[in-house]
């Protein structure tokens, strides 16, 4: 099989990682030099035996099968080969838990490792036709999928067909695994009967163990239950005898409650006859006010018939003064009329002559206005002739035009230079801005490798600040500790580095000098006291020095550097550090290289080497010249995870000079140019100016001259627009006489209207004065009826209140008759009883009722029922302590009393049956077990007494009927002078726990039901005296007939052991010379064997 370091390794009954043929001749011998035995041989299996296992991308394994023998199997082979992958794949094969093995807890870790699926297949014996179980694994999912005779089923029908054929795997004492054979001995006693009842037992055996553990467990619960109960009731039972003296004080008092009860009931009939009697006073005095309320009303009619009469004249006379009002207000609004029409003729009077007046004022102003026009002409015309006589202009026009496009070639060739400049600026501040930011990073990253520094060597750390502020004191450079003077090229490196250089030399300062640090340790050490470390830098550099062998010899191996090309360092420390660790002859290797390593440790020799995640380290043993290797995991970095470029920082200053330097220079030519770009501004302003003032001069006449054509036109148009005054002024005058005429005419018809109103305005008044005659009378009227009505107010308030006082006392009689009714205990038309009546008192409602008779007895006024209930009650209060709920609960305790007392006659009954189950199951468990235990003992104390030894297997039993507790107690006994010890994890050695575990077993191989068991490497540990005693009984019991199938797994074996013709020999090989699997040929290596012993005596 090929594992990771090249070799290969197989177990000879076709086992390997390859694919192999079909051909059974590539089986492999037993030690009986037969082939594994054909299923044609099956009648030597026991049911549910294993006839095959498959293993495919398996643990170590790519492809294997093992048919292994009906009777012991023995697995041989080194540790590592494969042997304990057997053990898993039927571990799992047969649906057992992964854990169990105490290897993974999860499936997919059994997958090969770099697979992604794994195969496992057990075929188990049956007279019925074999039972083939396969697994298969996906490492993604790690999840299962199982089949039965190729077959797809779930991992319940798999346990369910496994435990039909008494298959346990979880049960030590038939699969032990190699990591499980301490934990046997650590089983308890219990533990170990309950894994021997389910190994070798009957199948009813532990069932009715189980059976016998939950009876017991009922019926300590009955017994509990039965006897809280037999207490809870002895209890209630006292309690109740205590409570009687309080019961009978109880019914003491109630009889004074009644009589408290009789007097309170009669008390609200005594109250109603009071109140009904006051009652029929009021209802007498209400009538008599009611008469003399009727008589004030009978007066005051006649007064109330004449103030009728007196507001209906009143109302006429309103009318009438109406009527007046609404004629004179029609004859006014007649008068405003005319005078609207009057003001309308006035005003048109004035309209006509102010239109006559706008008229004349705008002749006069069109006679100002050509006055004034034919003068500017005449001033226009001189200023024209003045013009006429100046020179030509153009020329100077045209100077001035040239000497401007001159000087506006020169600005914008300035400006151009200023834009060039501007941009140079803002490019140059970009990468200064750059430049910063960089610097900035970089002594971000220094403090992060300071703080680091500072967090765990803080002396280390102040002692640095100490040396940045007196370097002076030095003759020569003195580098700070060497964290801090790496900067690695790649972080992921780190590792390397920081493994490969103690913590105390990359805290340490480095120096050039042994005098600089003698100063340096005495100021730090000594005056400061600061814990430091100090190195000196050797006087030839060691930093350029080439290694002993090409890095590019050693990439075959998957190195790609030596330690020193992973980081950069000042010359000095770079040479101490070549010097002292040699980091020029350490390469750093890869994954790949892990995987050669052996191949690399014997073809390199080199001492010292890193892979991807450890160091190894190669030395050559001083006696026996043997090369000895040892290997450790890196560490993860801590501090040189960040990278400083001290050399890149420096170019970055350097460049930040040039850069302001170039900013200077912009800066000065940018002045400059904005000095000449001014000068020609102002130039450009002056030729513009003089340009303006030449073309105004040469435009002039031009416009002079359509100026006076201009005003010659208006003067035109205004000598055309001629008005006639007289002719405008006579009309005016016509108009005004025809509206004089009109007016005349409405003033005449005002003056009637006027004689008019005044006549209406009289009518009025007289009207007013008789109204006010009728007013007078009726208001004296009023005034003898308001003083006859406010008397009768007074008799009918005192009517009202006289009634409601009534109405108050009916309904308080009716309330009274109501509480007493309810004291009673008679309803709204119940009649009282004949016995409970004494008289039948009126009711004002029409009713009759009486109190009851048993009243008769009883004080009839109000004070004496007072005084009789005042004693009774303080004779009641005289019972204190009593609580109303005594009764109840003495009375709800005799009751639940009565039902405590059939409820623990049941459990009693129910007690006694499962007494009675428990006898039954008990004989039917223990018995069978005693001898069961007997058998194993005989056994057992057989094998010890074979090897000189004493043992002994008894059944423990603390305490009868805790079947909980009972279990199977080894007790062995390995040297005469010593008393027999219980087996147990403390006691006895491993080797003598792996014999007494190992005869346990043999002592239940003859019993057993299961149809195989395995063991794992249990000889380890035992002395070789032990060790060929228990081969030996091994032997001799798993070979016998009828025997279940046995699986011993070991490394080793002592010589010279004894074999049986039954068993099996199974070989696990491993190593880089193994026969390929498709090459194996059993037939081909017996012939080569019987040549080889055929020649041997002839040499």
């Amino acid at each position: 099989m090929a594992t990771s370091s090249g070799k290969t390794s197989t177990p000879t009954p076709l086992a390997s990682k390859r694919p192999l043929p079909k051909d059974p001749s590539s089986e492999v011998p037993s030690k009986k030099k037969s082939s594994a035995p054909p299923l044609s041989l099956s009648g030597h299996f026991v049911e549910g035996s294993i006839v095959r296992i498959a293993m495919e991308n398996f643990l170590t394994y790519d492809i294997c099968e093992v048919c292994p023998g009906p009777h012991l199997n023995m697995i041989i082979g080194a540790n590592g080969t494969g042997k304990s992958s057997i053990v898993c794949a039927i571990c799992l094969g047969l649906a057992g838990k992964p854990a169990f093995m105490g290897r993974a807890d999860k499936v997919g870790f059994f997958v090969k490792r770099g697979c992604s699926k794994g195969m496992v297949e057990i075929e188990l014996f049956r007279s019925s036709g074999n039972l083939i179980i396969t697994r298969e694994i996906d490492v993604a999912k790690n999840q299962s999928f199982w089949f039965i005779n190729k077959k797809s089923t779930t991992q319940k029908v798999v346990e369910e067909q496994v435990a039909a054929l008494n298959i346990q795997v979880g049960n030590l004492c038939q699969f032990l695994p190699q990591d499980k054979v301490g934990e046997f001995a650590k089983l308890s006693k219990i533990e170990l009967l309950e894994a021997t009842e389910k190994s070798i037992g009957p199948p009813e055996m532990h069932r009715y163990h189980c059976e016998l553990k939950n009876f017991r467990e009922k019926e300590k619960q009955l017994e509990t239950s039965c006897k809280e109960k037999t207490e809870y009731l002895e209890k209630m039972v006292q309690r109740n005898e205590r409570y009687k003296q309080d019961v009978e004080r109880f019914y003491e008092r109630k009889r004074h409650l009644d009589l408290i009860e009789m007097l309170e009931a009669k008390r609200p009939w005594v109250e109603y006859e009071n109140v009904r009697q006051e009652y029929e006073e009021v209802k007498l005095a209400r009538d008599r006010v009611k008469d003399e309320v009727r008589k004030l009303k009978d007066g005051q009619i006649p007064i109330t018939r004449r103030i009728e009469e007196i507001e209906m004249q009143r109302h006429n006379l309103e009318a009438q003064i109406k009527a007046k009002a609404t004629d004179i207000k029609e004859t006014s609004q007649k008068c405003k009329q005319k005078q609207d029409v009057i003001e309308r003729k006035d005003k048109h009077i004035e309209e006509l002559q102010q239109a006559l007046t706008v008229k004349q004022n705008a002749e006069l102003d069109r006679q100002r206005r050509i006055s004034n026009t034919r003068k500017m002409i005449e001033d226009l015309q001189n200023e024209l002739r003045t013009t006429e006589n100046c020179v030509n202009l153009q020329p100077q026009i045209d100077d001035i035009t040239n000497d401007l496009r001159r000087v506006q070639d020169e600005k914008e060739s300035c400006e151009s230079e200023i834009i060039d400049k501007l941009k140079e600026r803002e490019t140059l501040e970009k990468e200064k801005k750059s430049v910063n930011d960089q610097i900035v990073q970089f002594d971000n990253l220094m403090n992060q490798k300071e703080d680091k520094l500072r967090q765990r060597y803080r002396d280390t750390y102040d002692a640095v600040l100490w040396l940045r502020n007196n370097r002076d004191k030095f003759k020569q450079r003195v580098y700070e500790p060497i964290m801090l003077m790496i900067n690695m090229k790649d972080n992921k490196n780190a590792k390397y580095v920081e493994n490969h250089i103690p913590p105390n030399d990359l805290r340490a300062f480095v120096f050039e000098s042994q005098e600089d640090m003698e100063v340096f340790l005495k100021e730090v050490r000594d005056n400061k006291k600061l814990r430091v470390n100090a190195v000196i830098a050797p006087r030839s550099s060691y930093a350029d020095r080439a290694p002993s062998r090409s890095l590019n010899e050693l990439r075959q191996y998957g190195f790609f550097s030596y330690l020193r090309e992973l980081f950069d360092a000042p010359a000095p420390v770079m040479s101490y550090l070549c010097s002292q660790y040699h980091i020029h002859e350490v390469p750093v290797g890869t994954e790949r290289t892990r995987e050669r390593i052996e191949r690399v440790i014997q073809e390199t020799r080199l001492k010292q080497m890193y892979t991807a995640e450890e160091k190894y380290v190669v030395k050559t043993s001083f006696y026996s010249n043997k090369v000895i290797s040892s290997n450790t995991s890196l560490k993860v970095a801590q501090f040189l995870t960040v990278t400083v470029d001290l050399e890149q920082r420096r170019h970055l200053e350097e460049h930040l000079k040039e850069i302001n330097r170039k900013l200077q220079a912009v800066e000065s030519g940018l002045i400059a140019l904005r000095e000449k770009n001014k000068h020609l501004e102002h130039k450009d302003n002056e030729l513009r100016q003089r340009k303006k003032e030449l073309l105004e001069r040469k435009n002039k006449k031009r416009q002079l001259e359509q100026k006076i054509s201009s005003k010659l036109g208006s003067l035109k148009l205004m000598e055309q627009d001629a008005c006639n005054l007289e002719e405008e002024e006579r009309k005016a005058n016509t108009k005004i006489k025809e509206i004089n005429v009109q007016k005349a005419k409405l003033v005449t018809e005002l003056t009637n209207l006027i004689k008019i109103c005044t006549s209406l305005h009289i009518q009025k008044v007289d009207l007013i004065l008789q109204n006010t005659t009728v007013i007078s009378e009726k208001n004296k009227l009023e005034s003898d009826y308001m003083a006859a009505s406010s008397q009768l107010r007074v008799k009918e308030q005192h009517f009202i209140e006289l009634d409601e006082n009534r109405q108050r006392l009916l309904q308080k009689c009716k309330e009274l008759m109501r509480r007493a009714r309810q004291v009673c205990n008679l309803g709204a038309e119940q009649t009282v009883p004949q016995e409970y009546q004494t008289q039948v008192p009126n009711i004002p409602n029409g009713h009759n009722s009486s109190p009851p008779m048993a009243f008769q007895d009883l004080p009839n006024t109000l004070d004496e029922i007072d005084a009789l209930l005042t004693e009774e009650r303080s004779r009641a209060s005289c019972f204190t302590g009593l609580n109303p709920t005594v009764v109840e609960e003495y009375t709800k305790r005799e009751e639940e009393i009565e039902q405590l007392t059939e409820e623990l006659k049941i459990k009693k009954v129910e007690l006694d049956k499962y007494r009675e189950s428990i006898s039954q199951v008990k004989e039917r468990w223990l018995n069978p077990l005693k001898e069961l235990v007997e058998k194993i003992n005989e056994k057992f104390s057989n094998f010890f007494s074979s090897m000189q030894c004493a043992g002994e297997v008894d059944l423990h039993i603390e305490n009868e009927e805790d079947y909980d507790k009972y279990g199977i107690r080894i007790r062995v006994k390995f040297r005469s002078s010593t008393q027999l010890h219980e087996l147990t994890p403390h006691h006895q050695s491993g080797g003598e726990r792996s014999v007494s575990t190992m005869l346990y077993l043999m002592a239940l191989q003859e019993l057993n039901r299961c149809p195989f068991r395995v063991v794992d490497e249990i000889n380890q540990g035992m002395d070789p005296i032990n060790e060929r005693r228990v081969f030996e009984m091994v032997v001799n019991t798993a070979c016998k007939e009828n025997t279940s199938q046995y699986f011993f797994i070991t490394p080793k074996l002592l010589q010279n052991l004894p074999y049986s013709e039954k068993m099996t020999v199974l070989f696990v090989y491993n190593g880089p010379h193994m026969l390929e699997p498709n090459r194996w040929n059993l037939k081909a290596f017996q012939r080569r064997r019987r040549r080889i012993t055929f020649t041997q005596p002839s040499q």
